[in-house]
């Protein structure tokens, strides 16, 4: 049998007769995840936002960081600092145009500063409304959307390039969640509920309110997210306390249910990500052996025909 990858999809998931080559063939999709270069400074409980070939990471922890890197598809290279350096902070955006939000800085305070950046440097923005840390985030520099978070675990709030207002609440109160999707067709996922118990819902935000979507396979929290809403990709996090239960688990989502995706190569968790459910990216974060790891991957989605 020989594997093949293929852009013809019109006889996904069944076998077939080719007359041209007089064969069975065979195709199926298959999301798998591969090492990319090493990121300058391990950390975990960062910031993402980007595609696959021009990602962002920003802020993070062990210690408190403002460091920005920047990604090319290969390697991570040093891009401008944040103005205040922060941990379990929100990221959204472009790697030329992205968006960083609330977070925690040290000793203990929770922020609400808002900075974006242009390529090269951060620049101070409007403020949240609430000042907060562990919330999630998704949209653009000029579209952005903050969800989530301690204190205010169901609020939400909209920003338009220059200031933040409020959004609809969210159905249930969450922290250490993910996000993806779009201002206007946002997706929060996994995390805490407001008593500290994992959570596996999804919710849909439209623009004004949010609406229960279908529930994760794996309630987990701490764990990253990219894509649309309507075709997400849930990795990493963890089912209880860090570090030792850092989880691999993928999951993709088509608007109405998850279903399990290729597992990542370095479990971990307070991870950060960018991109498409087709070109996802993944990095930094906490594995069960080590407080802060520098790795990154790629996840890709293929179709795959074997001939027979």
């Amino acid at each position: 049998m020989r594997l093949t990858c293929t852009s013809d999809t019109t006889n996904t998931g069944s076998w077939w007769y080719n007359p041209d080559i007089n064969r069975l063939q065979y195709s199926y999709c298959g999301g798998a995840w591969s090492a990319g270069g090493a990121m300058i400074t391990a950390r975990y409980s960062l910031a993402g936002a980007g595609t696959q070939n021009a990602g962002l990471a920003f802020g993070g922890a062990f210690p408190t960081v403002s460091c920005t890197e920047e990604y090319n598809g290969t390697s991570w290279s040093s891009g401008g600092s944040l103005i205040t350096a922060r941990e379990r902070l929100a990221g959204a955006g472009t790697q030329n145009a992205g968006l960083a939000f609330g977070g925690r800085s040290y000793p203990i305070q929770q922020l609400s500063c808002t900075e974006e950046y242009n390529g090269t440097l951060w620049t101070a923005c409007g403020a949240l409304i609430t000042a907060r840390g562990r919330l999630s985030g998704a949209g653009e520099q000029n579209a952005g959307l903050a969800f989530g978070g301690d204190p205010g675990g169901t609020c939400t709030e909209e920003y338009n390039g220059t200031s933040w207002t409020a959004g609809g609440a969210l159905i249930n109160g969450i922290q250490f969640s993910a996000g993806a999707g779009s201002q206007n067709a946002g997706l929060a996922f996994g995390g805490y509920d407001s008593g500290f118990a994992i959570i596996s819902c999804t919710e849909e935000y439209n623009g004004t309110s949010w609406s229960a979507g279908g529930a994760l396979i794996t309630g987990r929290n701490y764990l990253a997210g990219a894509g649309s809403q309507n075709a997400g990709l849930a990795f990493g996090g963890s089912d209880g306390g860090l570090p030792n239960t850092a989880g691999s688990c993928t999951e993709e989502y088509n608007g109405t249910s998850w279903s399990a995706g290729g597992a990542l190569i370095t479990a971990r968790a307070c991870l950060a990500g960018g991109g498409t459910q087709n070109a996802g990216l993944a990095f930094g974060g906490a594995s069960s052996v080590s407080p802060a790891v520098s790795c990154t991957e790629e996840y890709n989605i293929c179709i795959q025909t074997c001939t027979l």
